[in-house]
């Protein structure tokens, strides 16, 4: 395997399997996994779901998609979040995507779309409010999970959904050293080829794929709010991009917030890792729950 897609794969992953301890499923939370949402083909696409056990919901909602540069990864990786999503009060869902470079974009936002659909489409059957869908990501899953908050029909990204399939826009975003302009100078040479294998060409053979595939692209008024996560050596993500994502939601009135975490790569662990849990949980209440 190119050392390249080793060390992107290496770091999302590290970085996820800690986001939060290992708790056990217990009588608080219900969980359901591999699920199918969606089919491509002869491919069936699975998600996992966790949610509060008892009570009557309905419950906001919150995707949360893995990193691997597009190529790789698990949503299984997702988990020990998911348990402590439910915990908290949210129904948590880990969605499955197909991976680069077999498919290109934008078939893993087709896909994302096709699962928050399939989310809000059984929001009975889950105890959710179909109103109060939000997303998380982790680098490639933080770059999708903000595709989910910045784009809508009009954009051209939805895939293949019925004519009276709800919205898969959703209210809130957090992004973990997720990129947001696939097109800018700044992103290093390690990611290029990640990027060129995304797009199915160099940016600069793909010059509208680039700038569809980007986030920036698309934030508008009106647009989930964001908050980011970034660390500011980190080797593939460089943090100019969160500070450039920030630049475009000052100026079409967006809201969020972006931390820069100053000295840290492409995830952190202990103290800082608990912290920029809690905030996700907090930022999450407060844009998801009434």
């Amino acid at each position: 395997m190119n050392p390249r897609i080793v060390v992107a794969i290496v770091l999302s992953w590290s970085f996820t399997v800690r986001a939060a301890d290992e708790p056990k499923p217990s009588d608080n939370v219900k969980t359901e996994y591999d699920v199918v949402y969606a089919k491509v083909g002869d491919t069936e696409l699975k998600l996992d779901i966790a949610r509060p056990a008892g009570g009557s919901g309905a419950y906001p909602a919150v995707l949360a998609i893995h990193g691997g540069a597009w190529r790789t990864g698990n949503k299984a990786d997702m988990r020990p979040l998911l348990l402590e999503l439910a915990r908290r009060g949210f129904v948590a869902v880990s969605p499955q995507y197909r991976f680069c470079p077999k498919e290109t974009f934008p078939a893993q936002v087709h896909d994302l779309k096709a699962a928050v659909r399939f989310v809000k489409s059984h929001a009975k059957d889950y105890q959710l409010d179909p109103d109060r869908v939000g997303a998380m990501g982790f680098s490639a899953g933080a770059h999708l999970a903000m595709m989910l908050g910045v784009t809508g029909p009009e954009d051209g990204l939805e895939g293949e959904a019925a004519a009276d399939a709800p919205s898969s826009k959703v209210r809130a975003v957090v992004n973990y050293f997720g990129p947001t302009d696939l097109r800018a100078d700044d992103i290093p040479p390690v990611s290029r080829g990640l990027v060129k294998d995304f797009l199915g060409g160099t940016v600069e053979e793909k010059p509208e794929a680039a700038a569809k595939a980007s986030p920036i692209t698309f934030v508008n008024q009106g647009d989930a709010p964001i908050l980011s996560f970034q660390g500011t050596k980190d080797p593939l993500v460089p943090h100019t991009q969160a500070t450039k994502l920030a630049d475009a939601q000052t100026k079409a009135g967006v809201p969020g917030r972006v931390e820069l975490l100053v000295g840290f790569g492409h995830g952190w662990a202990g103290d800082d890792l608990v912290q920029t849990a809690e905030e996700t949980y907090g930022f999450f209440k407060k844009h998801l729950k009434p």
